[in-house]
């Protein structure tokens, strides 16, 4: 773990590179337990200890005693597995802080979808059923989904969402390249490598599995929709092959960054926070943006 991490995009204390949010007392939570802060359990034959909640409790407390207390707005913001803690833990933030101070949400890229992978298979699930499993992880899901679903199920922002009280933006793009790698073709469910060259660069996936990546969009779409209803919640899904747009500078506010209806990530997610205006921006189906920074890898 580096002992020194740039801070750009929404961390950035520039007012060129973050319009909005650049003079904020800005924080990163460094991240290893394992289960976005939700573990609590220990194996003490094996010599293992998962304390995810208890380092959330711990290092809010911390900042609370440093100020944090006093601050008239807070934003929880995260990416990826950030992003899923984000929204697990952000009823819990709000609770934080007294009823006049504004509080908002923020999950980049945390949109992790329980789907069916190429082989008919659940990758995302199975790995998702070991770690709920593993570390305890159900005493600290909210109870209003765990009441009447599965553990592991409320382990998925999709039934999550939509019963969070708190304002919360979704940030994510439709093709997620790591839910591409990770969860839909991964090796395990693509033995014979039909699927690997797609995974590392879009521009070479045949008709039939980009097919099946409009598929895993509207999967997305449909799990947003009643989200989306709620005037207090934004919503800014671009139809690129990224993964987390909110930390790096040229996808959250540069000359040339990924823009729905002309407006760039950072403008979007200030007019939301600050109540500017309602944003509930979703891309057309690739491949019709071309301001998007796909990654390909090598």
């Amino acid at each position: 773990m580096e002992k020194e991490i740039p801070f750009t995009g929404i961390l950035s204390g520039n007012a060129q590179e973050n319009p909005d949010f650049f003079n904020w007392n800005r924080v990163k939570l460094r991240y290893c337990d394992g289960a976005s802060f939700t573990g609590d359990s220990q194996d003490k034959a094996a010599e293992l200890e998962f304390r995810g909640q208890r380092i959330w409790f711990a290092a809010m407390e911390d900042l609370m005693s440093k100020g944090m207390r006093n601050a008239q707005q807070a934003l929880l913001s995260g990416c990826s597995a950030g992003g899923l803690a984000s929204v697990l833990h952000c009823d819990e933030f709000r609770g934080l802080f007294p009823a006049k101070t504004k509080v908002k949400c923020l999950s980049d890229g945390g949109l992790f979808l329980d789907a069916v992978d190429v082989s008919g298979g659940r990758t995302l699930r199975n790995f998702y059923d070991g770690v709920v499993n593993t570390q305890g992880v159900e005493e600290n899901l909210p109870r209003i989904c765990t009441n009447h679903l599965d553990p592991t199920s409320c382990f998925f922002p999709q039934n999550l969402i939509a019963s969070i009280k708190t304002p919360l933006f979704l940030l994510n793009a439709a093709y997620d390249s790591w839910q591409i790698q990770a969860s839909l073709a991964p090796p395990a469910a693509d033995p014979a490598g039909y699927w690997r060259e797609c995974t590392q660069n879009h521009a070479k996936c045949t008709s039939a599995q980009v097919q099946f990546l409009q598929a895993f969009r509207n999967q997305m779409l449909n799990v947003v929709r009643d989200f989306a209803r709620s005037s207090k919640n934004g919503l800014f899904i671009n139809s690129c092959f990224a993964h987390c747009q909110s930390e790096r500078q040229d996808t959250w506010f540069a000359d040339n960054s990924p823009v729905i209806g002309n407006k760039a990530i950072a403008i979007a997610v200030g007019d939301w926070y600050f109540d500017r205006a309602v944003v509930k921006a979703i891309d057309c189906a690739y491949p019709c943006d071309h301001t998007c920074h796909n990654l390909i890898f090598k």
